[in-house]
């Protein structure tokens, strides 16, 4: 189905974000980041403007709320990002099919049907592995009995992000259904925008003179909007489950898994891409259904 290669194609271009994210914040401070990433983002699809009235009242306040879900989840993540390995980050972040399938079955009525439990659970298993290192795979690496230690502050800051973007895929799959995704792309980019922009006065935080030249979020900001545009699409499609769609979103995992080998040169990166792996068959024996 079109809606799954969609959201296929937003996994990929998500973990692909995360390595940018990693890259963007080498030069310039998180908020400067979030903020000037956020401005050129709303540039690019300033266009739309034109198509984007016509909404009612509602519509308008639910648009912020999700904006508001993301402002704080990016705080978390570029955080969380910034301070722990992109793997362990990449992987860590899959947590959010969890929150995101509750939320579909409880406020969608989505069935939970075998293959998506199996799936979930072979998910879910990835991720207490990657917790929970079982000793016979720790060759005598004790000090680090598991992944998370010594991120502990940063996991949470990861576990909080997921959790508001599973609200905020939520509020996608809501809002779709009586606007079209490029309505919901403009206001959700002004209210982001007028939330950081708000952020950066009450903390008086200033942007570097030179921040422009950070190509990295010029990319950032490209990938981010065709991503958007791809899930906003593919939310509107009759037929898309958010349960399915969350489970094809983790896909991104490899990407940053297999970045944290080859660029940022992290060690110990093959138990990660082994518990991203038993995520994966999760992932496809989820969706093999559909």
């Amino acid at each position: 189905m079109w809606w799954m290669l969609l959201v296929l194609f937003y996994g990929v271009l998500k973990g692909i974000r995360e390595v940018v994210k990693k890259m963007a914040l080498k030069k310039n401070g998180v908020i400067e980041v979030l903020f000037f990433y956020t401005f050129l983002a709303f540039l690019f699809v300033f266009p739309q403007a034109k198509n984007a009235g016509g909404l009612e009242g509602s519509a308008y306040f639910g648009i912020a709320l999700k904006a508001f879900f993301v402002f704080l989840a990016w705080i978390f993540s570029f955080r969380a990002i910034n301070k722990m390995p992109i793997s362990l980050y990449g992987v860590l972040d899959l947590s959010r099919v969890l929150f995101a399938t509750l939320l579909g079955v409880i406020i969608l009525n989505e069935k939970m049907s075998f293959m998506k439990t199996i799936g979930l659970i072979l998910v879910s298993s990835g991720l207490l592995l990657l917790k929970y290192r079982p000793s016979f795979l720790q060759y005598g690496e004790r000090k680090n009995a598991h992944a998370l230690s010594g991120n502990g502050k940063y996991v949470l800051f990861a576990l909080f992000s997921c959790v508001l973007n599973a609200l905020s895929g939520l509020m996608d799959k809501i809002l779709m259904q009586n606007m079209s995704s490029s309505q919901l792309q403009f206001w959700y980019m002004l209210f982001m925008l007028l939330y950081y922009g708000i952020y950066m006065v009450i903390t008086k935080t200033k942007l570097s003179r030179d921040i422009w030249k950070n190509g990295w979020i010029w990319l950032l900001s490209i990938l981010f909007v065709a991503a958007d545009k791809a899930l906003f699409i593919a939310n509107g499609m009759e037929g898309s489950q958010i349960t399915v769609m969350t489970l094809l979103k983790q896909s991104g995992c490899v990407v940053t898994i297999l970045a944290g080998k080859f660029i940022f040169k992290e060690k110990k990166t093959g138990y990660k891409l082994f518990c991203a792996a038993i995520i994966v068959l999760g992932i496809v024996i989820g969706v093999c259904e559909i």
